[in-house]
């Protein structure tokens, strides 16, 4: 009887130590890194389902330093909206496709999103209640930052670069689109430092402008980088951020020139043919001189840092300075950069489309 105890006592001591084992194999492997609100985020080291949510532009950066959208499993839906109707559909046509469900109404549903299984969530550094939801649902959250670099949108890109970096390891495939950032802004202000105010045009920058709301881009936001590196006055700098407006606040200003973002649904021809009922944009001066411009579109929305900065910031120069900057040939610049960076050949028709931007790439 001891003997057959003795060899059940061993047994059982062999079958824990493989069930002990076999549960200590199964643990993922952790890393250490560091995000940009300075808070250490342990993340599993191999990284095979990623969800990026409240920072919005990155999700066409994060295709763009993969090479594809693989491993991407879910997506903000204003991302989504803007994916849909821009080129990136065209070079990653998958990217469609990407599930974007965890967020309706604008809140993260915990339920849906725990369904994508995320090894990580990507977000925007600034939104704490959003952190706060992931950590409550077991989830590493590394938080990307739009103010790290001052709303300088070329170095703003870098440090989106860097951090993916730290997560993925350089790539090689956006280090380059840096330098060349770097290259056209120094070129832009060498050119721009020469003028005085007097020969600065007074900018506004509808930020968002539906049928609710209308809201001006001010200061410490990156209309402040894009309006001044590009040789004008942005109207609404003593806003923070964005600043709900009015008509009146429009006639007030009297802006020379107008420029739409792609997080509004509102399209330049809608104030230059004076379509939105209960307004009258016909008082305005960038209206009398037909000075309305809609951002384009290409990989993201041209507003927020991306692959395209540095053509965001030339055509800017080129509406906002024309003269000083006559040498810039938009069309060209814009089919060289797509196939030297992206490997693809524009057509005219790939050329329209960037420039006229879908109303429903808002996502609105």
């Amino acid at each position: 009887m001891k003997k057959v105890l003795l060899a059940l006592t061993a047994a059982f001591m062999i079958f824990n130590f493989s069930s002990c084992t076999k549960k200590e194999g199964t643990k993922k492997a952790t890393r250490t890194i560091t995000d940009h609100n300075g808070r250490e985020v342990v993340i599993p080291s191999e990284l095979n389902r990623i969800v990026i949510g409240s920072i919005l532009p990155l999700a066409s950066v994060y295709c763009m330093y993969m090479g594809s959208t693989d491993k991407l499993v879910g997506m903000h839906p204003s991302s989504m909206a803007a994916a849909k109707n821009s080129y990136l559909a065209t070079v990653y046509p998958e990217v469609t496709k990407i599930d974007s469900s965890f967020v309706q109404n604008g809140v993260v549903n915990v339920e849906e999103l725990l369904k994508l299984k995320p090894d990580v969530v990507f977000y925007s550094a600034t939104n704490d209640a959003e952190r706060q939801i992931y950590e409550s649902a077991g989830i590493p959250a590394v938080g990307f930052s739009t103010t790290l670099s001052g709303y300088n949108s070329v170095e703003t890109y870098a440090d989106w670069i860097s951090l993916l970096g730290q997560i993925f390891g350089d790539t090689g495939r956006a280090s380059q689109i840096i330098e060349e950032g770097r290259k056209v802004q120094n070129d832009i202000l060498a050119r721009v430092e020469k003028l005085d105010e007097s020969q600065k045009p007074r900018v506004l920058i509808l930020f968002n402008y539906d049928d609710a709301n209308m809201t001006a881009a001010g200061s410490n936001f990156f209309s402040e980088y894009w309006i001044g590196t590009a040789g004008g006055i942005n109207v609404a700098k003593d806003f923070k951020g964005q600043g709900k407006i009015n008509m009146e606040q429009v006639y007030q200003w009297n802006p020379d020139m107008i420029f739409i973002t792609n997080f509004s649904p509102r399209l330049a021809e809608d104030l230059l043919e004076n379509k939105i009922a209960g307004t009258d944009w016909s008082l305005v001066k960038a209206v009398k001189e037909g000075k309305v411009y809609k951002f384009p579109l290409g990989m993201y929305r041209w507003f927020p840092p991306a692959s395209d900065t540095p053509l965001v910031l030339q055509w800017l120069a080129t509406k906002i300075q024309p003269q000083l900057f006559s040498d810039i040939d938009m069309d060209k610049k814009i089919t060289e950069y797509y196939k030297k960076y992206y490997g693809v050949d524009l057509t005219a028709q790939d050329l329209q489309a960037i420039y006229n931007p879908a109303r429903a790439a808002s996502g609105k």
